[in-house]
């Protein structure tokens, strides 16, 4: 059990019932939210809140490096926190997360577990630490922390409770939306499935006929391998997209040269391009400064948005690829002179397995695409957008962290 040694104080029973009526409204919110980074949000706000402190922030366990990793942060930029992973063995955090128990320090730049990395990145001084164990059914998922009270108070027992109160409702609820993600992406998945297998199964019903001429033969061939191409891109696209969508795709992040990716990239899908005779121009992109991320991602993320302004492009038609510094972060635009998308299908365009209907070659991908590009921007801290006019053209744009 944890002991508190504090100073002694008479407890504040009006600031408690204060405490425990907010503590009621944010669980309301935590079970009927099932949006993982909006839930982890409300998590933090709620612990920062409830504690009168400056800063509060989750780690969870990365079951691919076993350390603790920043998925939420209230004080600072949770994508400059996500390339620290945080040891289980001789950090605050791990002793809190090993032994799933509470821990309150008064003077963290006295304790030798403090991950002093942290602060030496953010800019951020730590000084006292209240952190809670974040447990459902008996087992630890993370790391709740109240930094810095304010004034230079001291916590008090009333803070554990409160913050693990808060961290019991937070764990199951942690849980439940990673739980849903991919329970729900498995079922659009399953209901996507059902296409290919229905054409797989007809066409291969129709091999069957001795009556069926050879050009006849070769084209349902032709459907099968299509059809089965297509199943494997979707399977591998849902993995992808569920491993985004619960926080288990680990991001490699570290300086690049963007502007050196898109002429890449521009190479990889030329042969693409010259096929249609589609013009790609690369503009405002010599000199831009480097942004940080993952590289890997961030190419798949550009080959799909430029292999779909190939696909959905005109016939001689033109790409633009552009750059330019906003707001501390590289913003780049892809737009393409196709035929653009109806106003009504726009608000939808990022939804999984969502295609735009009643256009020419549209329904043959999977759906998943630009919502695993825009995943993928999301994680990076940035956000994507999209403009476009029918017979006009589309441009997507999204932004990244520089350097």
């Amino acid at each position: 059990m944890f002991s508190y040694d504090g100073p002694e104080r008479r407890r504040d029973y009006p600031l408690l019932v204060k405490r425990y009526e907010r503590l009621l409204e944010v669980t309301r919110t935590l079970t009927s939210t099932l949006d993982l980074p909006s839930l982890l949000q409300t998590i933090i706000d709620a612990a920062a809140e409830l504690t009168d402190t400056e800063a509060a922030s989750i780690l969870l366990l990365d079951a691919n490096t076993g350390q603790l990793r920043f998925e939420a942060t209230t004080n600072v930029d949770t994508v400059r926190l996500d390339e620290i992973t945080v040891p289980i063995e001789g950090s605050i955090a791990g002793t809190i997360y090993t032994t799933m128990k509470p821990i309150i320090i008064d003077n963290a730049a006295a304790d030798p577990r403090h991950y002093s990395k942290v602060d030496s990145q953010t800019a951020f001084v730590t000084r006292s630490i209240l952190g809670v164990p974040l447990v459902s059914k008996d087992k630890c998922v993370g790391v709740l922390q109240a930094l810095n009270k304010r004034n230079g108070g001291q916590f008090t027992e009333d803070d554990v409770s409160t913050l693990e109160t808060l961290a019991a409702q937070a764990a199951v609820a942690i849980v439940n939306a990673r739980l849903f993600q991919q329970s729900d992406l498995i079922a659009e998945m399953v209901h996507e499935l059902r296409t290919p297998l229905a054409a797989l199964t007809a066409t291969s019903h129709i091999l069957l006929r001795a009556d069926l001429p050879s050009e006849r033969r070769t084209e349902f061939v032709g459907t099968i391998r299509d059809e089965t191409n297509r199943l494997a891109k979707m399977t591998t696209e849902c993995l992808d997209l569920a491993k985004v969508e619960s926080g288990r795709a680990r991001f490699e992040k570290q300086p690049f040269d963007l502007a050196e990716l898109v002429h890449e990239c521009v190479g990889v899908v030329m042969p693409q391009a010259d096929s249609r005779q589609v013009a790609i121009h690369e503009q405002q992109t010599i000199g831009l400064p480097l942004v940080n991320g993952d590289r890997g991602k961030i190419k798949q993320m550009l080959l799909n948005l430029l292999t779909n302004a190939i696909k959905y492009n005109r016939e001689g038609g033109s790409i633009y690829v552009t750059g330019e510094v906003v707001n501390e972060r590289l913003k780049m635009a892809v737009r393409d002179t196709g035929k653009g998308i109806p106003p009504e299908s726009l608000p939808r365009v990022f939804e999984k397995f969502y295609r735009v209907p009643d256009s020419e070659g549209w329904s043959q991908g999977t759906g998943l695409g630009l919502a695993i590009a825009r995943r993928i921007v999301e994680s990076h801290g940035g956000k994507m957008t999209v403009e476009s006019a029918v017979n006009i053209g589309t441009t997507f744009s999204f932004s990244l962290p520089l350097a």
